[in-house]
């Protein structure tokens, strides 16, 4: 039986996202996770059968990480891994990846002073050129890794209403990502009513305590029946008080977030608003019976880091009066004429989650990204016909003419 370690130092949602590996690495043997140690309750709710190590790593210096850090990192040089999946691209990740023999790291990390990159991260770059057509959920990415990936449909419960009522997540990391206050409200009154009426139906908000004068905000925006039934659960719950909160809801409204895909792992019904950088190909709610609300004018997905030269309007795509109707269940998505919305259903396929189309027109994205699909999985053994994409989107001559330093 093998011992496998994976590092993933990034945020609430990665944690989650990276369950497909997980769990096609746990088919092998014994699985360990190192987290920040922020997130390490989390991933033991997650992850109760795998070994959780809580480093020191967001917001801290290098000093820190080796002080406070040092027993943490002394364990796992201890623990003699077959295999480290290094999945994130950055300093502290790929420095603790020299920890181990070069040969047994898979994902990114450093040799001789130089980073380095196995042949499926290189991969990735090339196709996040045009992030558009981006042909994996980042679950099935990391994946993908695993000599052996599990079925996809495995990974997740399939989504169910339990009857709990609606959640809502008031905001997103990066405020651009979110719909704006007068929009959520027009979408909780909407789902409330769907579920049973503003007399029957509570409502929780979730957030930080970041989101408390959000919370506030919100709360007046809504009639006061629905007020009377909300809880505002801002800042007020830890780990295991969130995982208590979402499971059994009827459905979570919330734009890309981390309770988002909690709630997806839980088996709990996102209805996702994706805008701005979010974009549900890459990161979407991993499941079955998940719906996704994505704007896709001509510039998303953009980065969230730069400034955005049409100050985020794209989130005043979800008051369109149409989609509105739509959800309602007064319209059909025929009627959604603009093309700003595109309503999506959660589907798997061989390769892992992909989206169907409600509404909305696929365009050139969709045919590139197919062409993109049917050439990974030529690539991971999984299929057999030949993408029509160019290949240069995927390879590089070097990719084969140097023996790698890792594979």
């Amino acid at each position: 039986m093998k011992k496998q370690l994976i590092l993933q130092l990034a945020r609430f949602g990665d944690i989650i996202q990276s369950k497909r590996l997980v769990l096609s690495l746990l088919a092998e043997g014994e699985v360990h996770i190192c987290v920040d140690r922020s997130l390490a309750e989390l991933a033991r709710l997650v992850y109760p059968y795998c070994g959780i190590h809580a480093l020191p790593a967001h917001g801290c210096d290098a000093r820190t990480v080796l002080t406070e850090g040092r027993t943490v990192l002394e364990e796992l040089r201890n623990e003699h891994f077959d295999t480290v999946y290094t999945l994130n691209n950055a300093g502290l990740c790929k420095s603790v990846a020299t920890m181990f023999p070069h040969e047994i790291v898979r994902g990114y990390s450093m040799y001789d002073g130089q980073a380095l990159r196995c042949r499926w991260m290189r991969m990735a770059f090339r196709w996040m050129r045009h992030r558009r057509c981006s042909p994996l959920h980042i679950s099935d990415f990391w994946a993908s890794l695993a000599p052996n990936p599990c079925p996809p449909s495995q990974v997740n419960l399939d989504a169910s209403p339990g009857g709990k009522g609606l959640g809502v997540v008031l905001a997103g990391q990066v405020i651009r990502r979110s719909a704006p206050p007068e929009i959520l409200a027009q979408l909780i009154r909407i789902q409330v009513d769907r579920l049973g009426g503003t007399d029957k139906v509570p409502v929780y908000l979730f957030g930080t305590s970041r989101e408390h004068a959000a919370a506030r905000s919100l709360k007046r925006l809504l009639p006061g029946a629905i007020v009377e039934k909300c809880q505002d659960l801002t800042g007020k719950t830890d780990w295991a008080a969130l995982k208590d909160a979402l499971t059994g809801l009827d459905l979570l409204l919330s734009p890309d977030t981390g309770t988002a895909h909690f709630a997806a792992h839980l088996g709990v019904p996102v209805l996702g608003l994706y805008c701005s950088s979010a974009w549900a190909w890459e990161t979407g709610p991993y499941g079955a019976g998940h719906t996704v609300l994505q704007v896709a004018p001509a510039c998303a997905p953009c980065v969230e880091s730069s400034e955005c030269e049409y100050g985020a309007s794209c989130r005043n795509a979800f008051s369109e009066a149409a989609l509105l109707a739509y959800l309602a269940g007064h319209g059909r998505p025929e009627k959604l004429v603009s093309g700003a919305v595109r309503i999506l259903s959660s589907v798997f396929d061989e390769m892992g989650q992909t989206w169907k189309d409600l509404f909305g027109a696929p365009g050139r994205d969709a045919e590139l990204r197919g062409a993109l699909r049917t050439q990974l999985a030529e690539y991971l053994g999984i299929g057999t016909s030949r993408g029509t994409g160019s290949a240069q989107s995927l390879y590089r001559e070097e990719d084969w003419v140097f023996p790698p330093i890792m594979p």
